[in-house]
């Protein structure tokens, strides 16, 4: 348990279920894949996911609480968390490397079972200036509207900070639309030869982690409602604001690579 008193700027984190929960939920989740796979039931699958989230909810909440209303958060602390952050993003930088690797080691030398060339003969790509430029578009723009909310809070200004992380939410979950719409019309599929694997292994991660970036936002976009951060103690929305921007960037990648150049 913690002490009532410390004299370092430490945080000591109390006993908590939730690590050991986790832990459980997961491995559920991927015995739920396992027999999804081999049995074809999705009930232990969906088991899993529905305990991982609330796990996650209750456990993301014990935080907001720790940073929000009791205090631990020092900018020590914070510091500690900015590192970590950091971190987290270069992994996933490393992550989206590995499958542009295999793009462009597959593009570049198309194998004799493509017929040496690329796209593969049979494949209909799509068009790179329609819907992925608009996405591109609307990725950008909403770098934009979450660079407006950050420098609007840093100002103090609830209502623009509201507005901006508003726009910020409302364009994720436009892009996520018209990429779904982008699956549901695509004229090949991931088992297409490894262009098809590339391009929805790729798109498809993308994609997730859009979901899980508009997530992020509007978790923050309710606790800015409920009056949770300052000018100097906002870093929930500083790491989701560095998420998103890294979001953008490797769509840019991706746009140019697989989108414009790749087909």
């Amino acid at each position: 348990m913690m002490m009532a008193h410390k004299n370092h700027p430490f945080h000591l984190v109390d006993v908590s279920p939730w690590p050991l929960l986790g832990s459980l939920s997961a491995m559920i989740t991927l015995m739920g894949m396992i027999k999804w796979f081999h049995l074809y039931e999705t009930n232990l699958f969906l088991l899993g996911n529905l305990v991982t989230l609330l796990v996650m909810y209750q456990w993301w909440r014990d935080i907001v609480r720790e940073s929000t209303f009791l205090g631990h958060h020092t900018f020590k602390v914070t510091l500690g968390l900015r590192w970590g952050m950091i971190l987290f993003i270069t992994s996933e930088i490393f992550f989206f490397i590995s499958f542009f690797w295999s793009f462009f080691h597959n593009s570049l030398a198309p194998s004799i079972e493509l017929g040496m060339n690329w796209p593969p003969k049979g494949i209909q790509t799509f068009d790179p200036v329609e819907i992925p430029l608009l996405n591109t578009l609307i990725l950008l723009t909403s770098g934009l509207t979450v660079t407006w909310a950050h420098h609007s809070l840093m100002e103090n200004n609830f209502k623009q900070t509201l507005q901006g992380l508003a726009l910020t939410v409302i364009l994720g979950l436009y892009f996520t639309i018209l990429q779904a719409y982008e699956y549901l019309e695509a004229p090949f599929t991931i088992s297409d030869s490894v262009y098809g694997s590339s391009f929805f292994i790729c798109t498809g991660f993308h994609g997730l982690h859009v979901i899980i970036g508009t997530t992020f936002l509007l978790v923050n976009l309710i606790r800015h409602f409920f009056n949770h951060f300052s000018s100097i103690h906002h870093f929930g929305f500083e790491a989701a604001a560095w998420y998103w921007h890294f979001v953008d960037v490797v769509w840019l990648f991706l746009y140019i690579s697989i989108y414009w150049w790749g087909s």
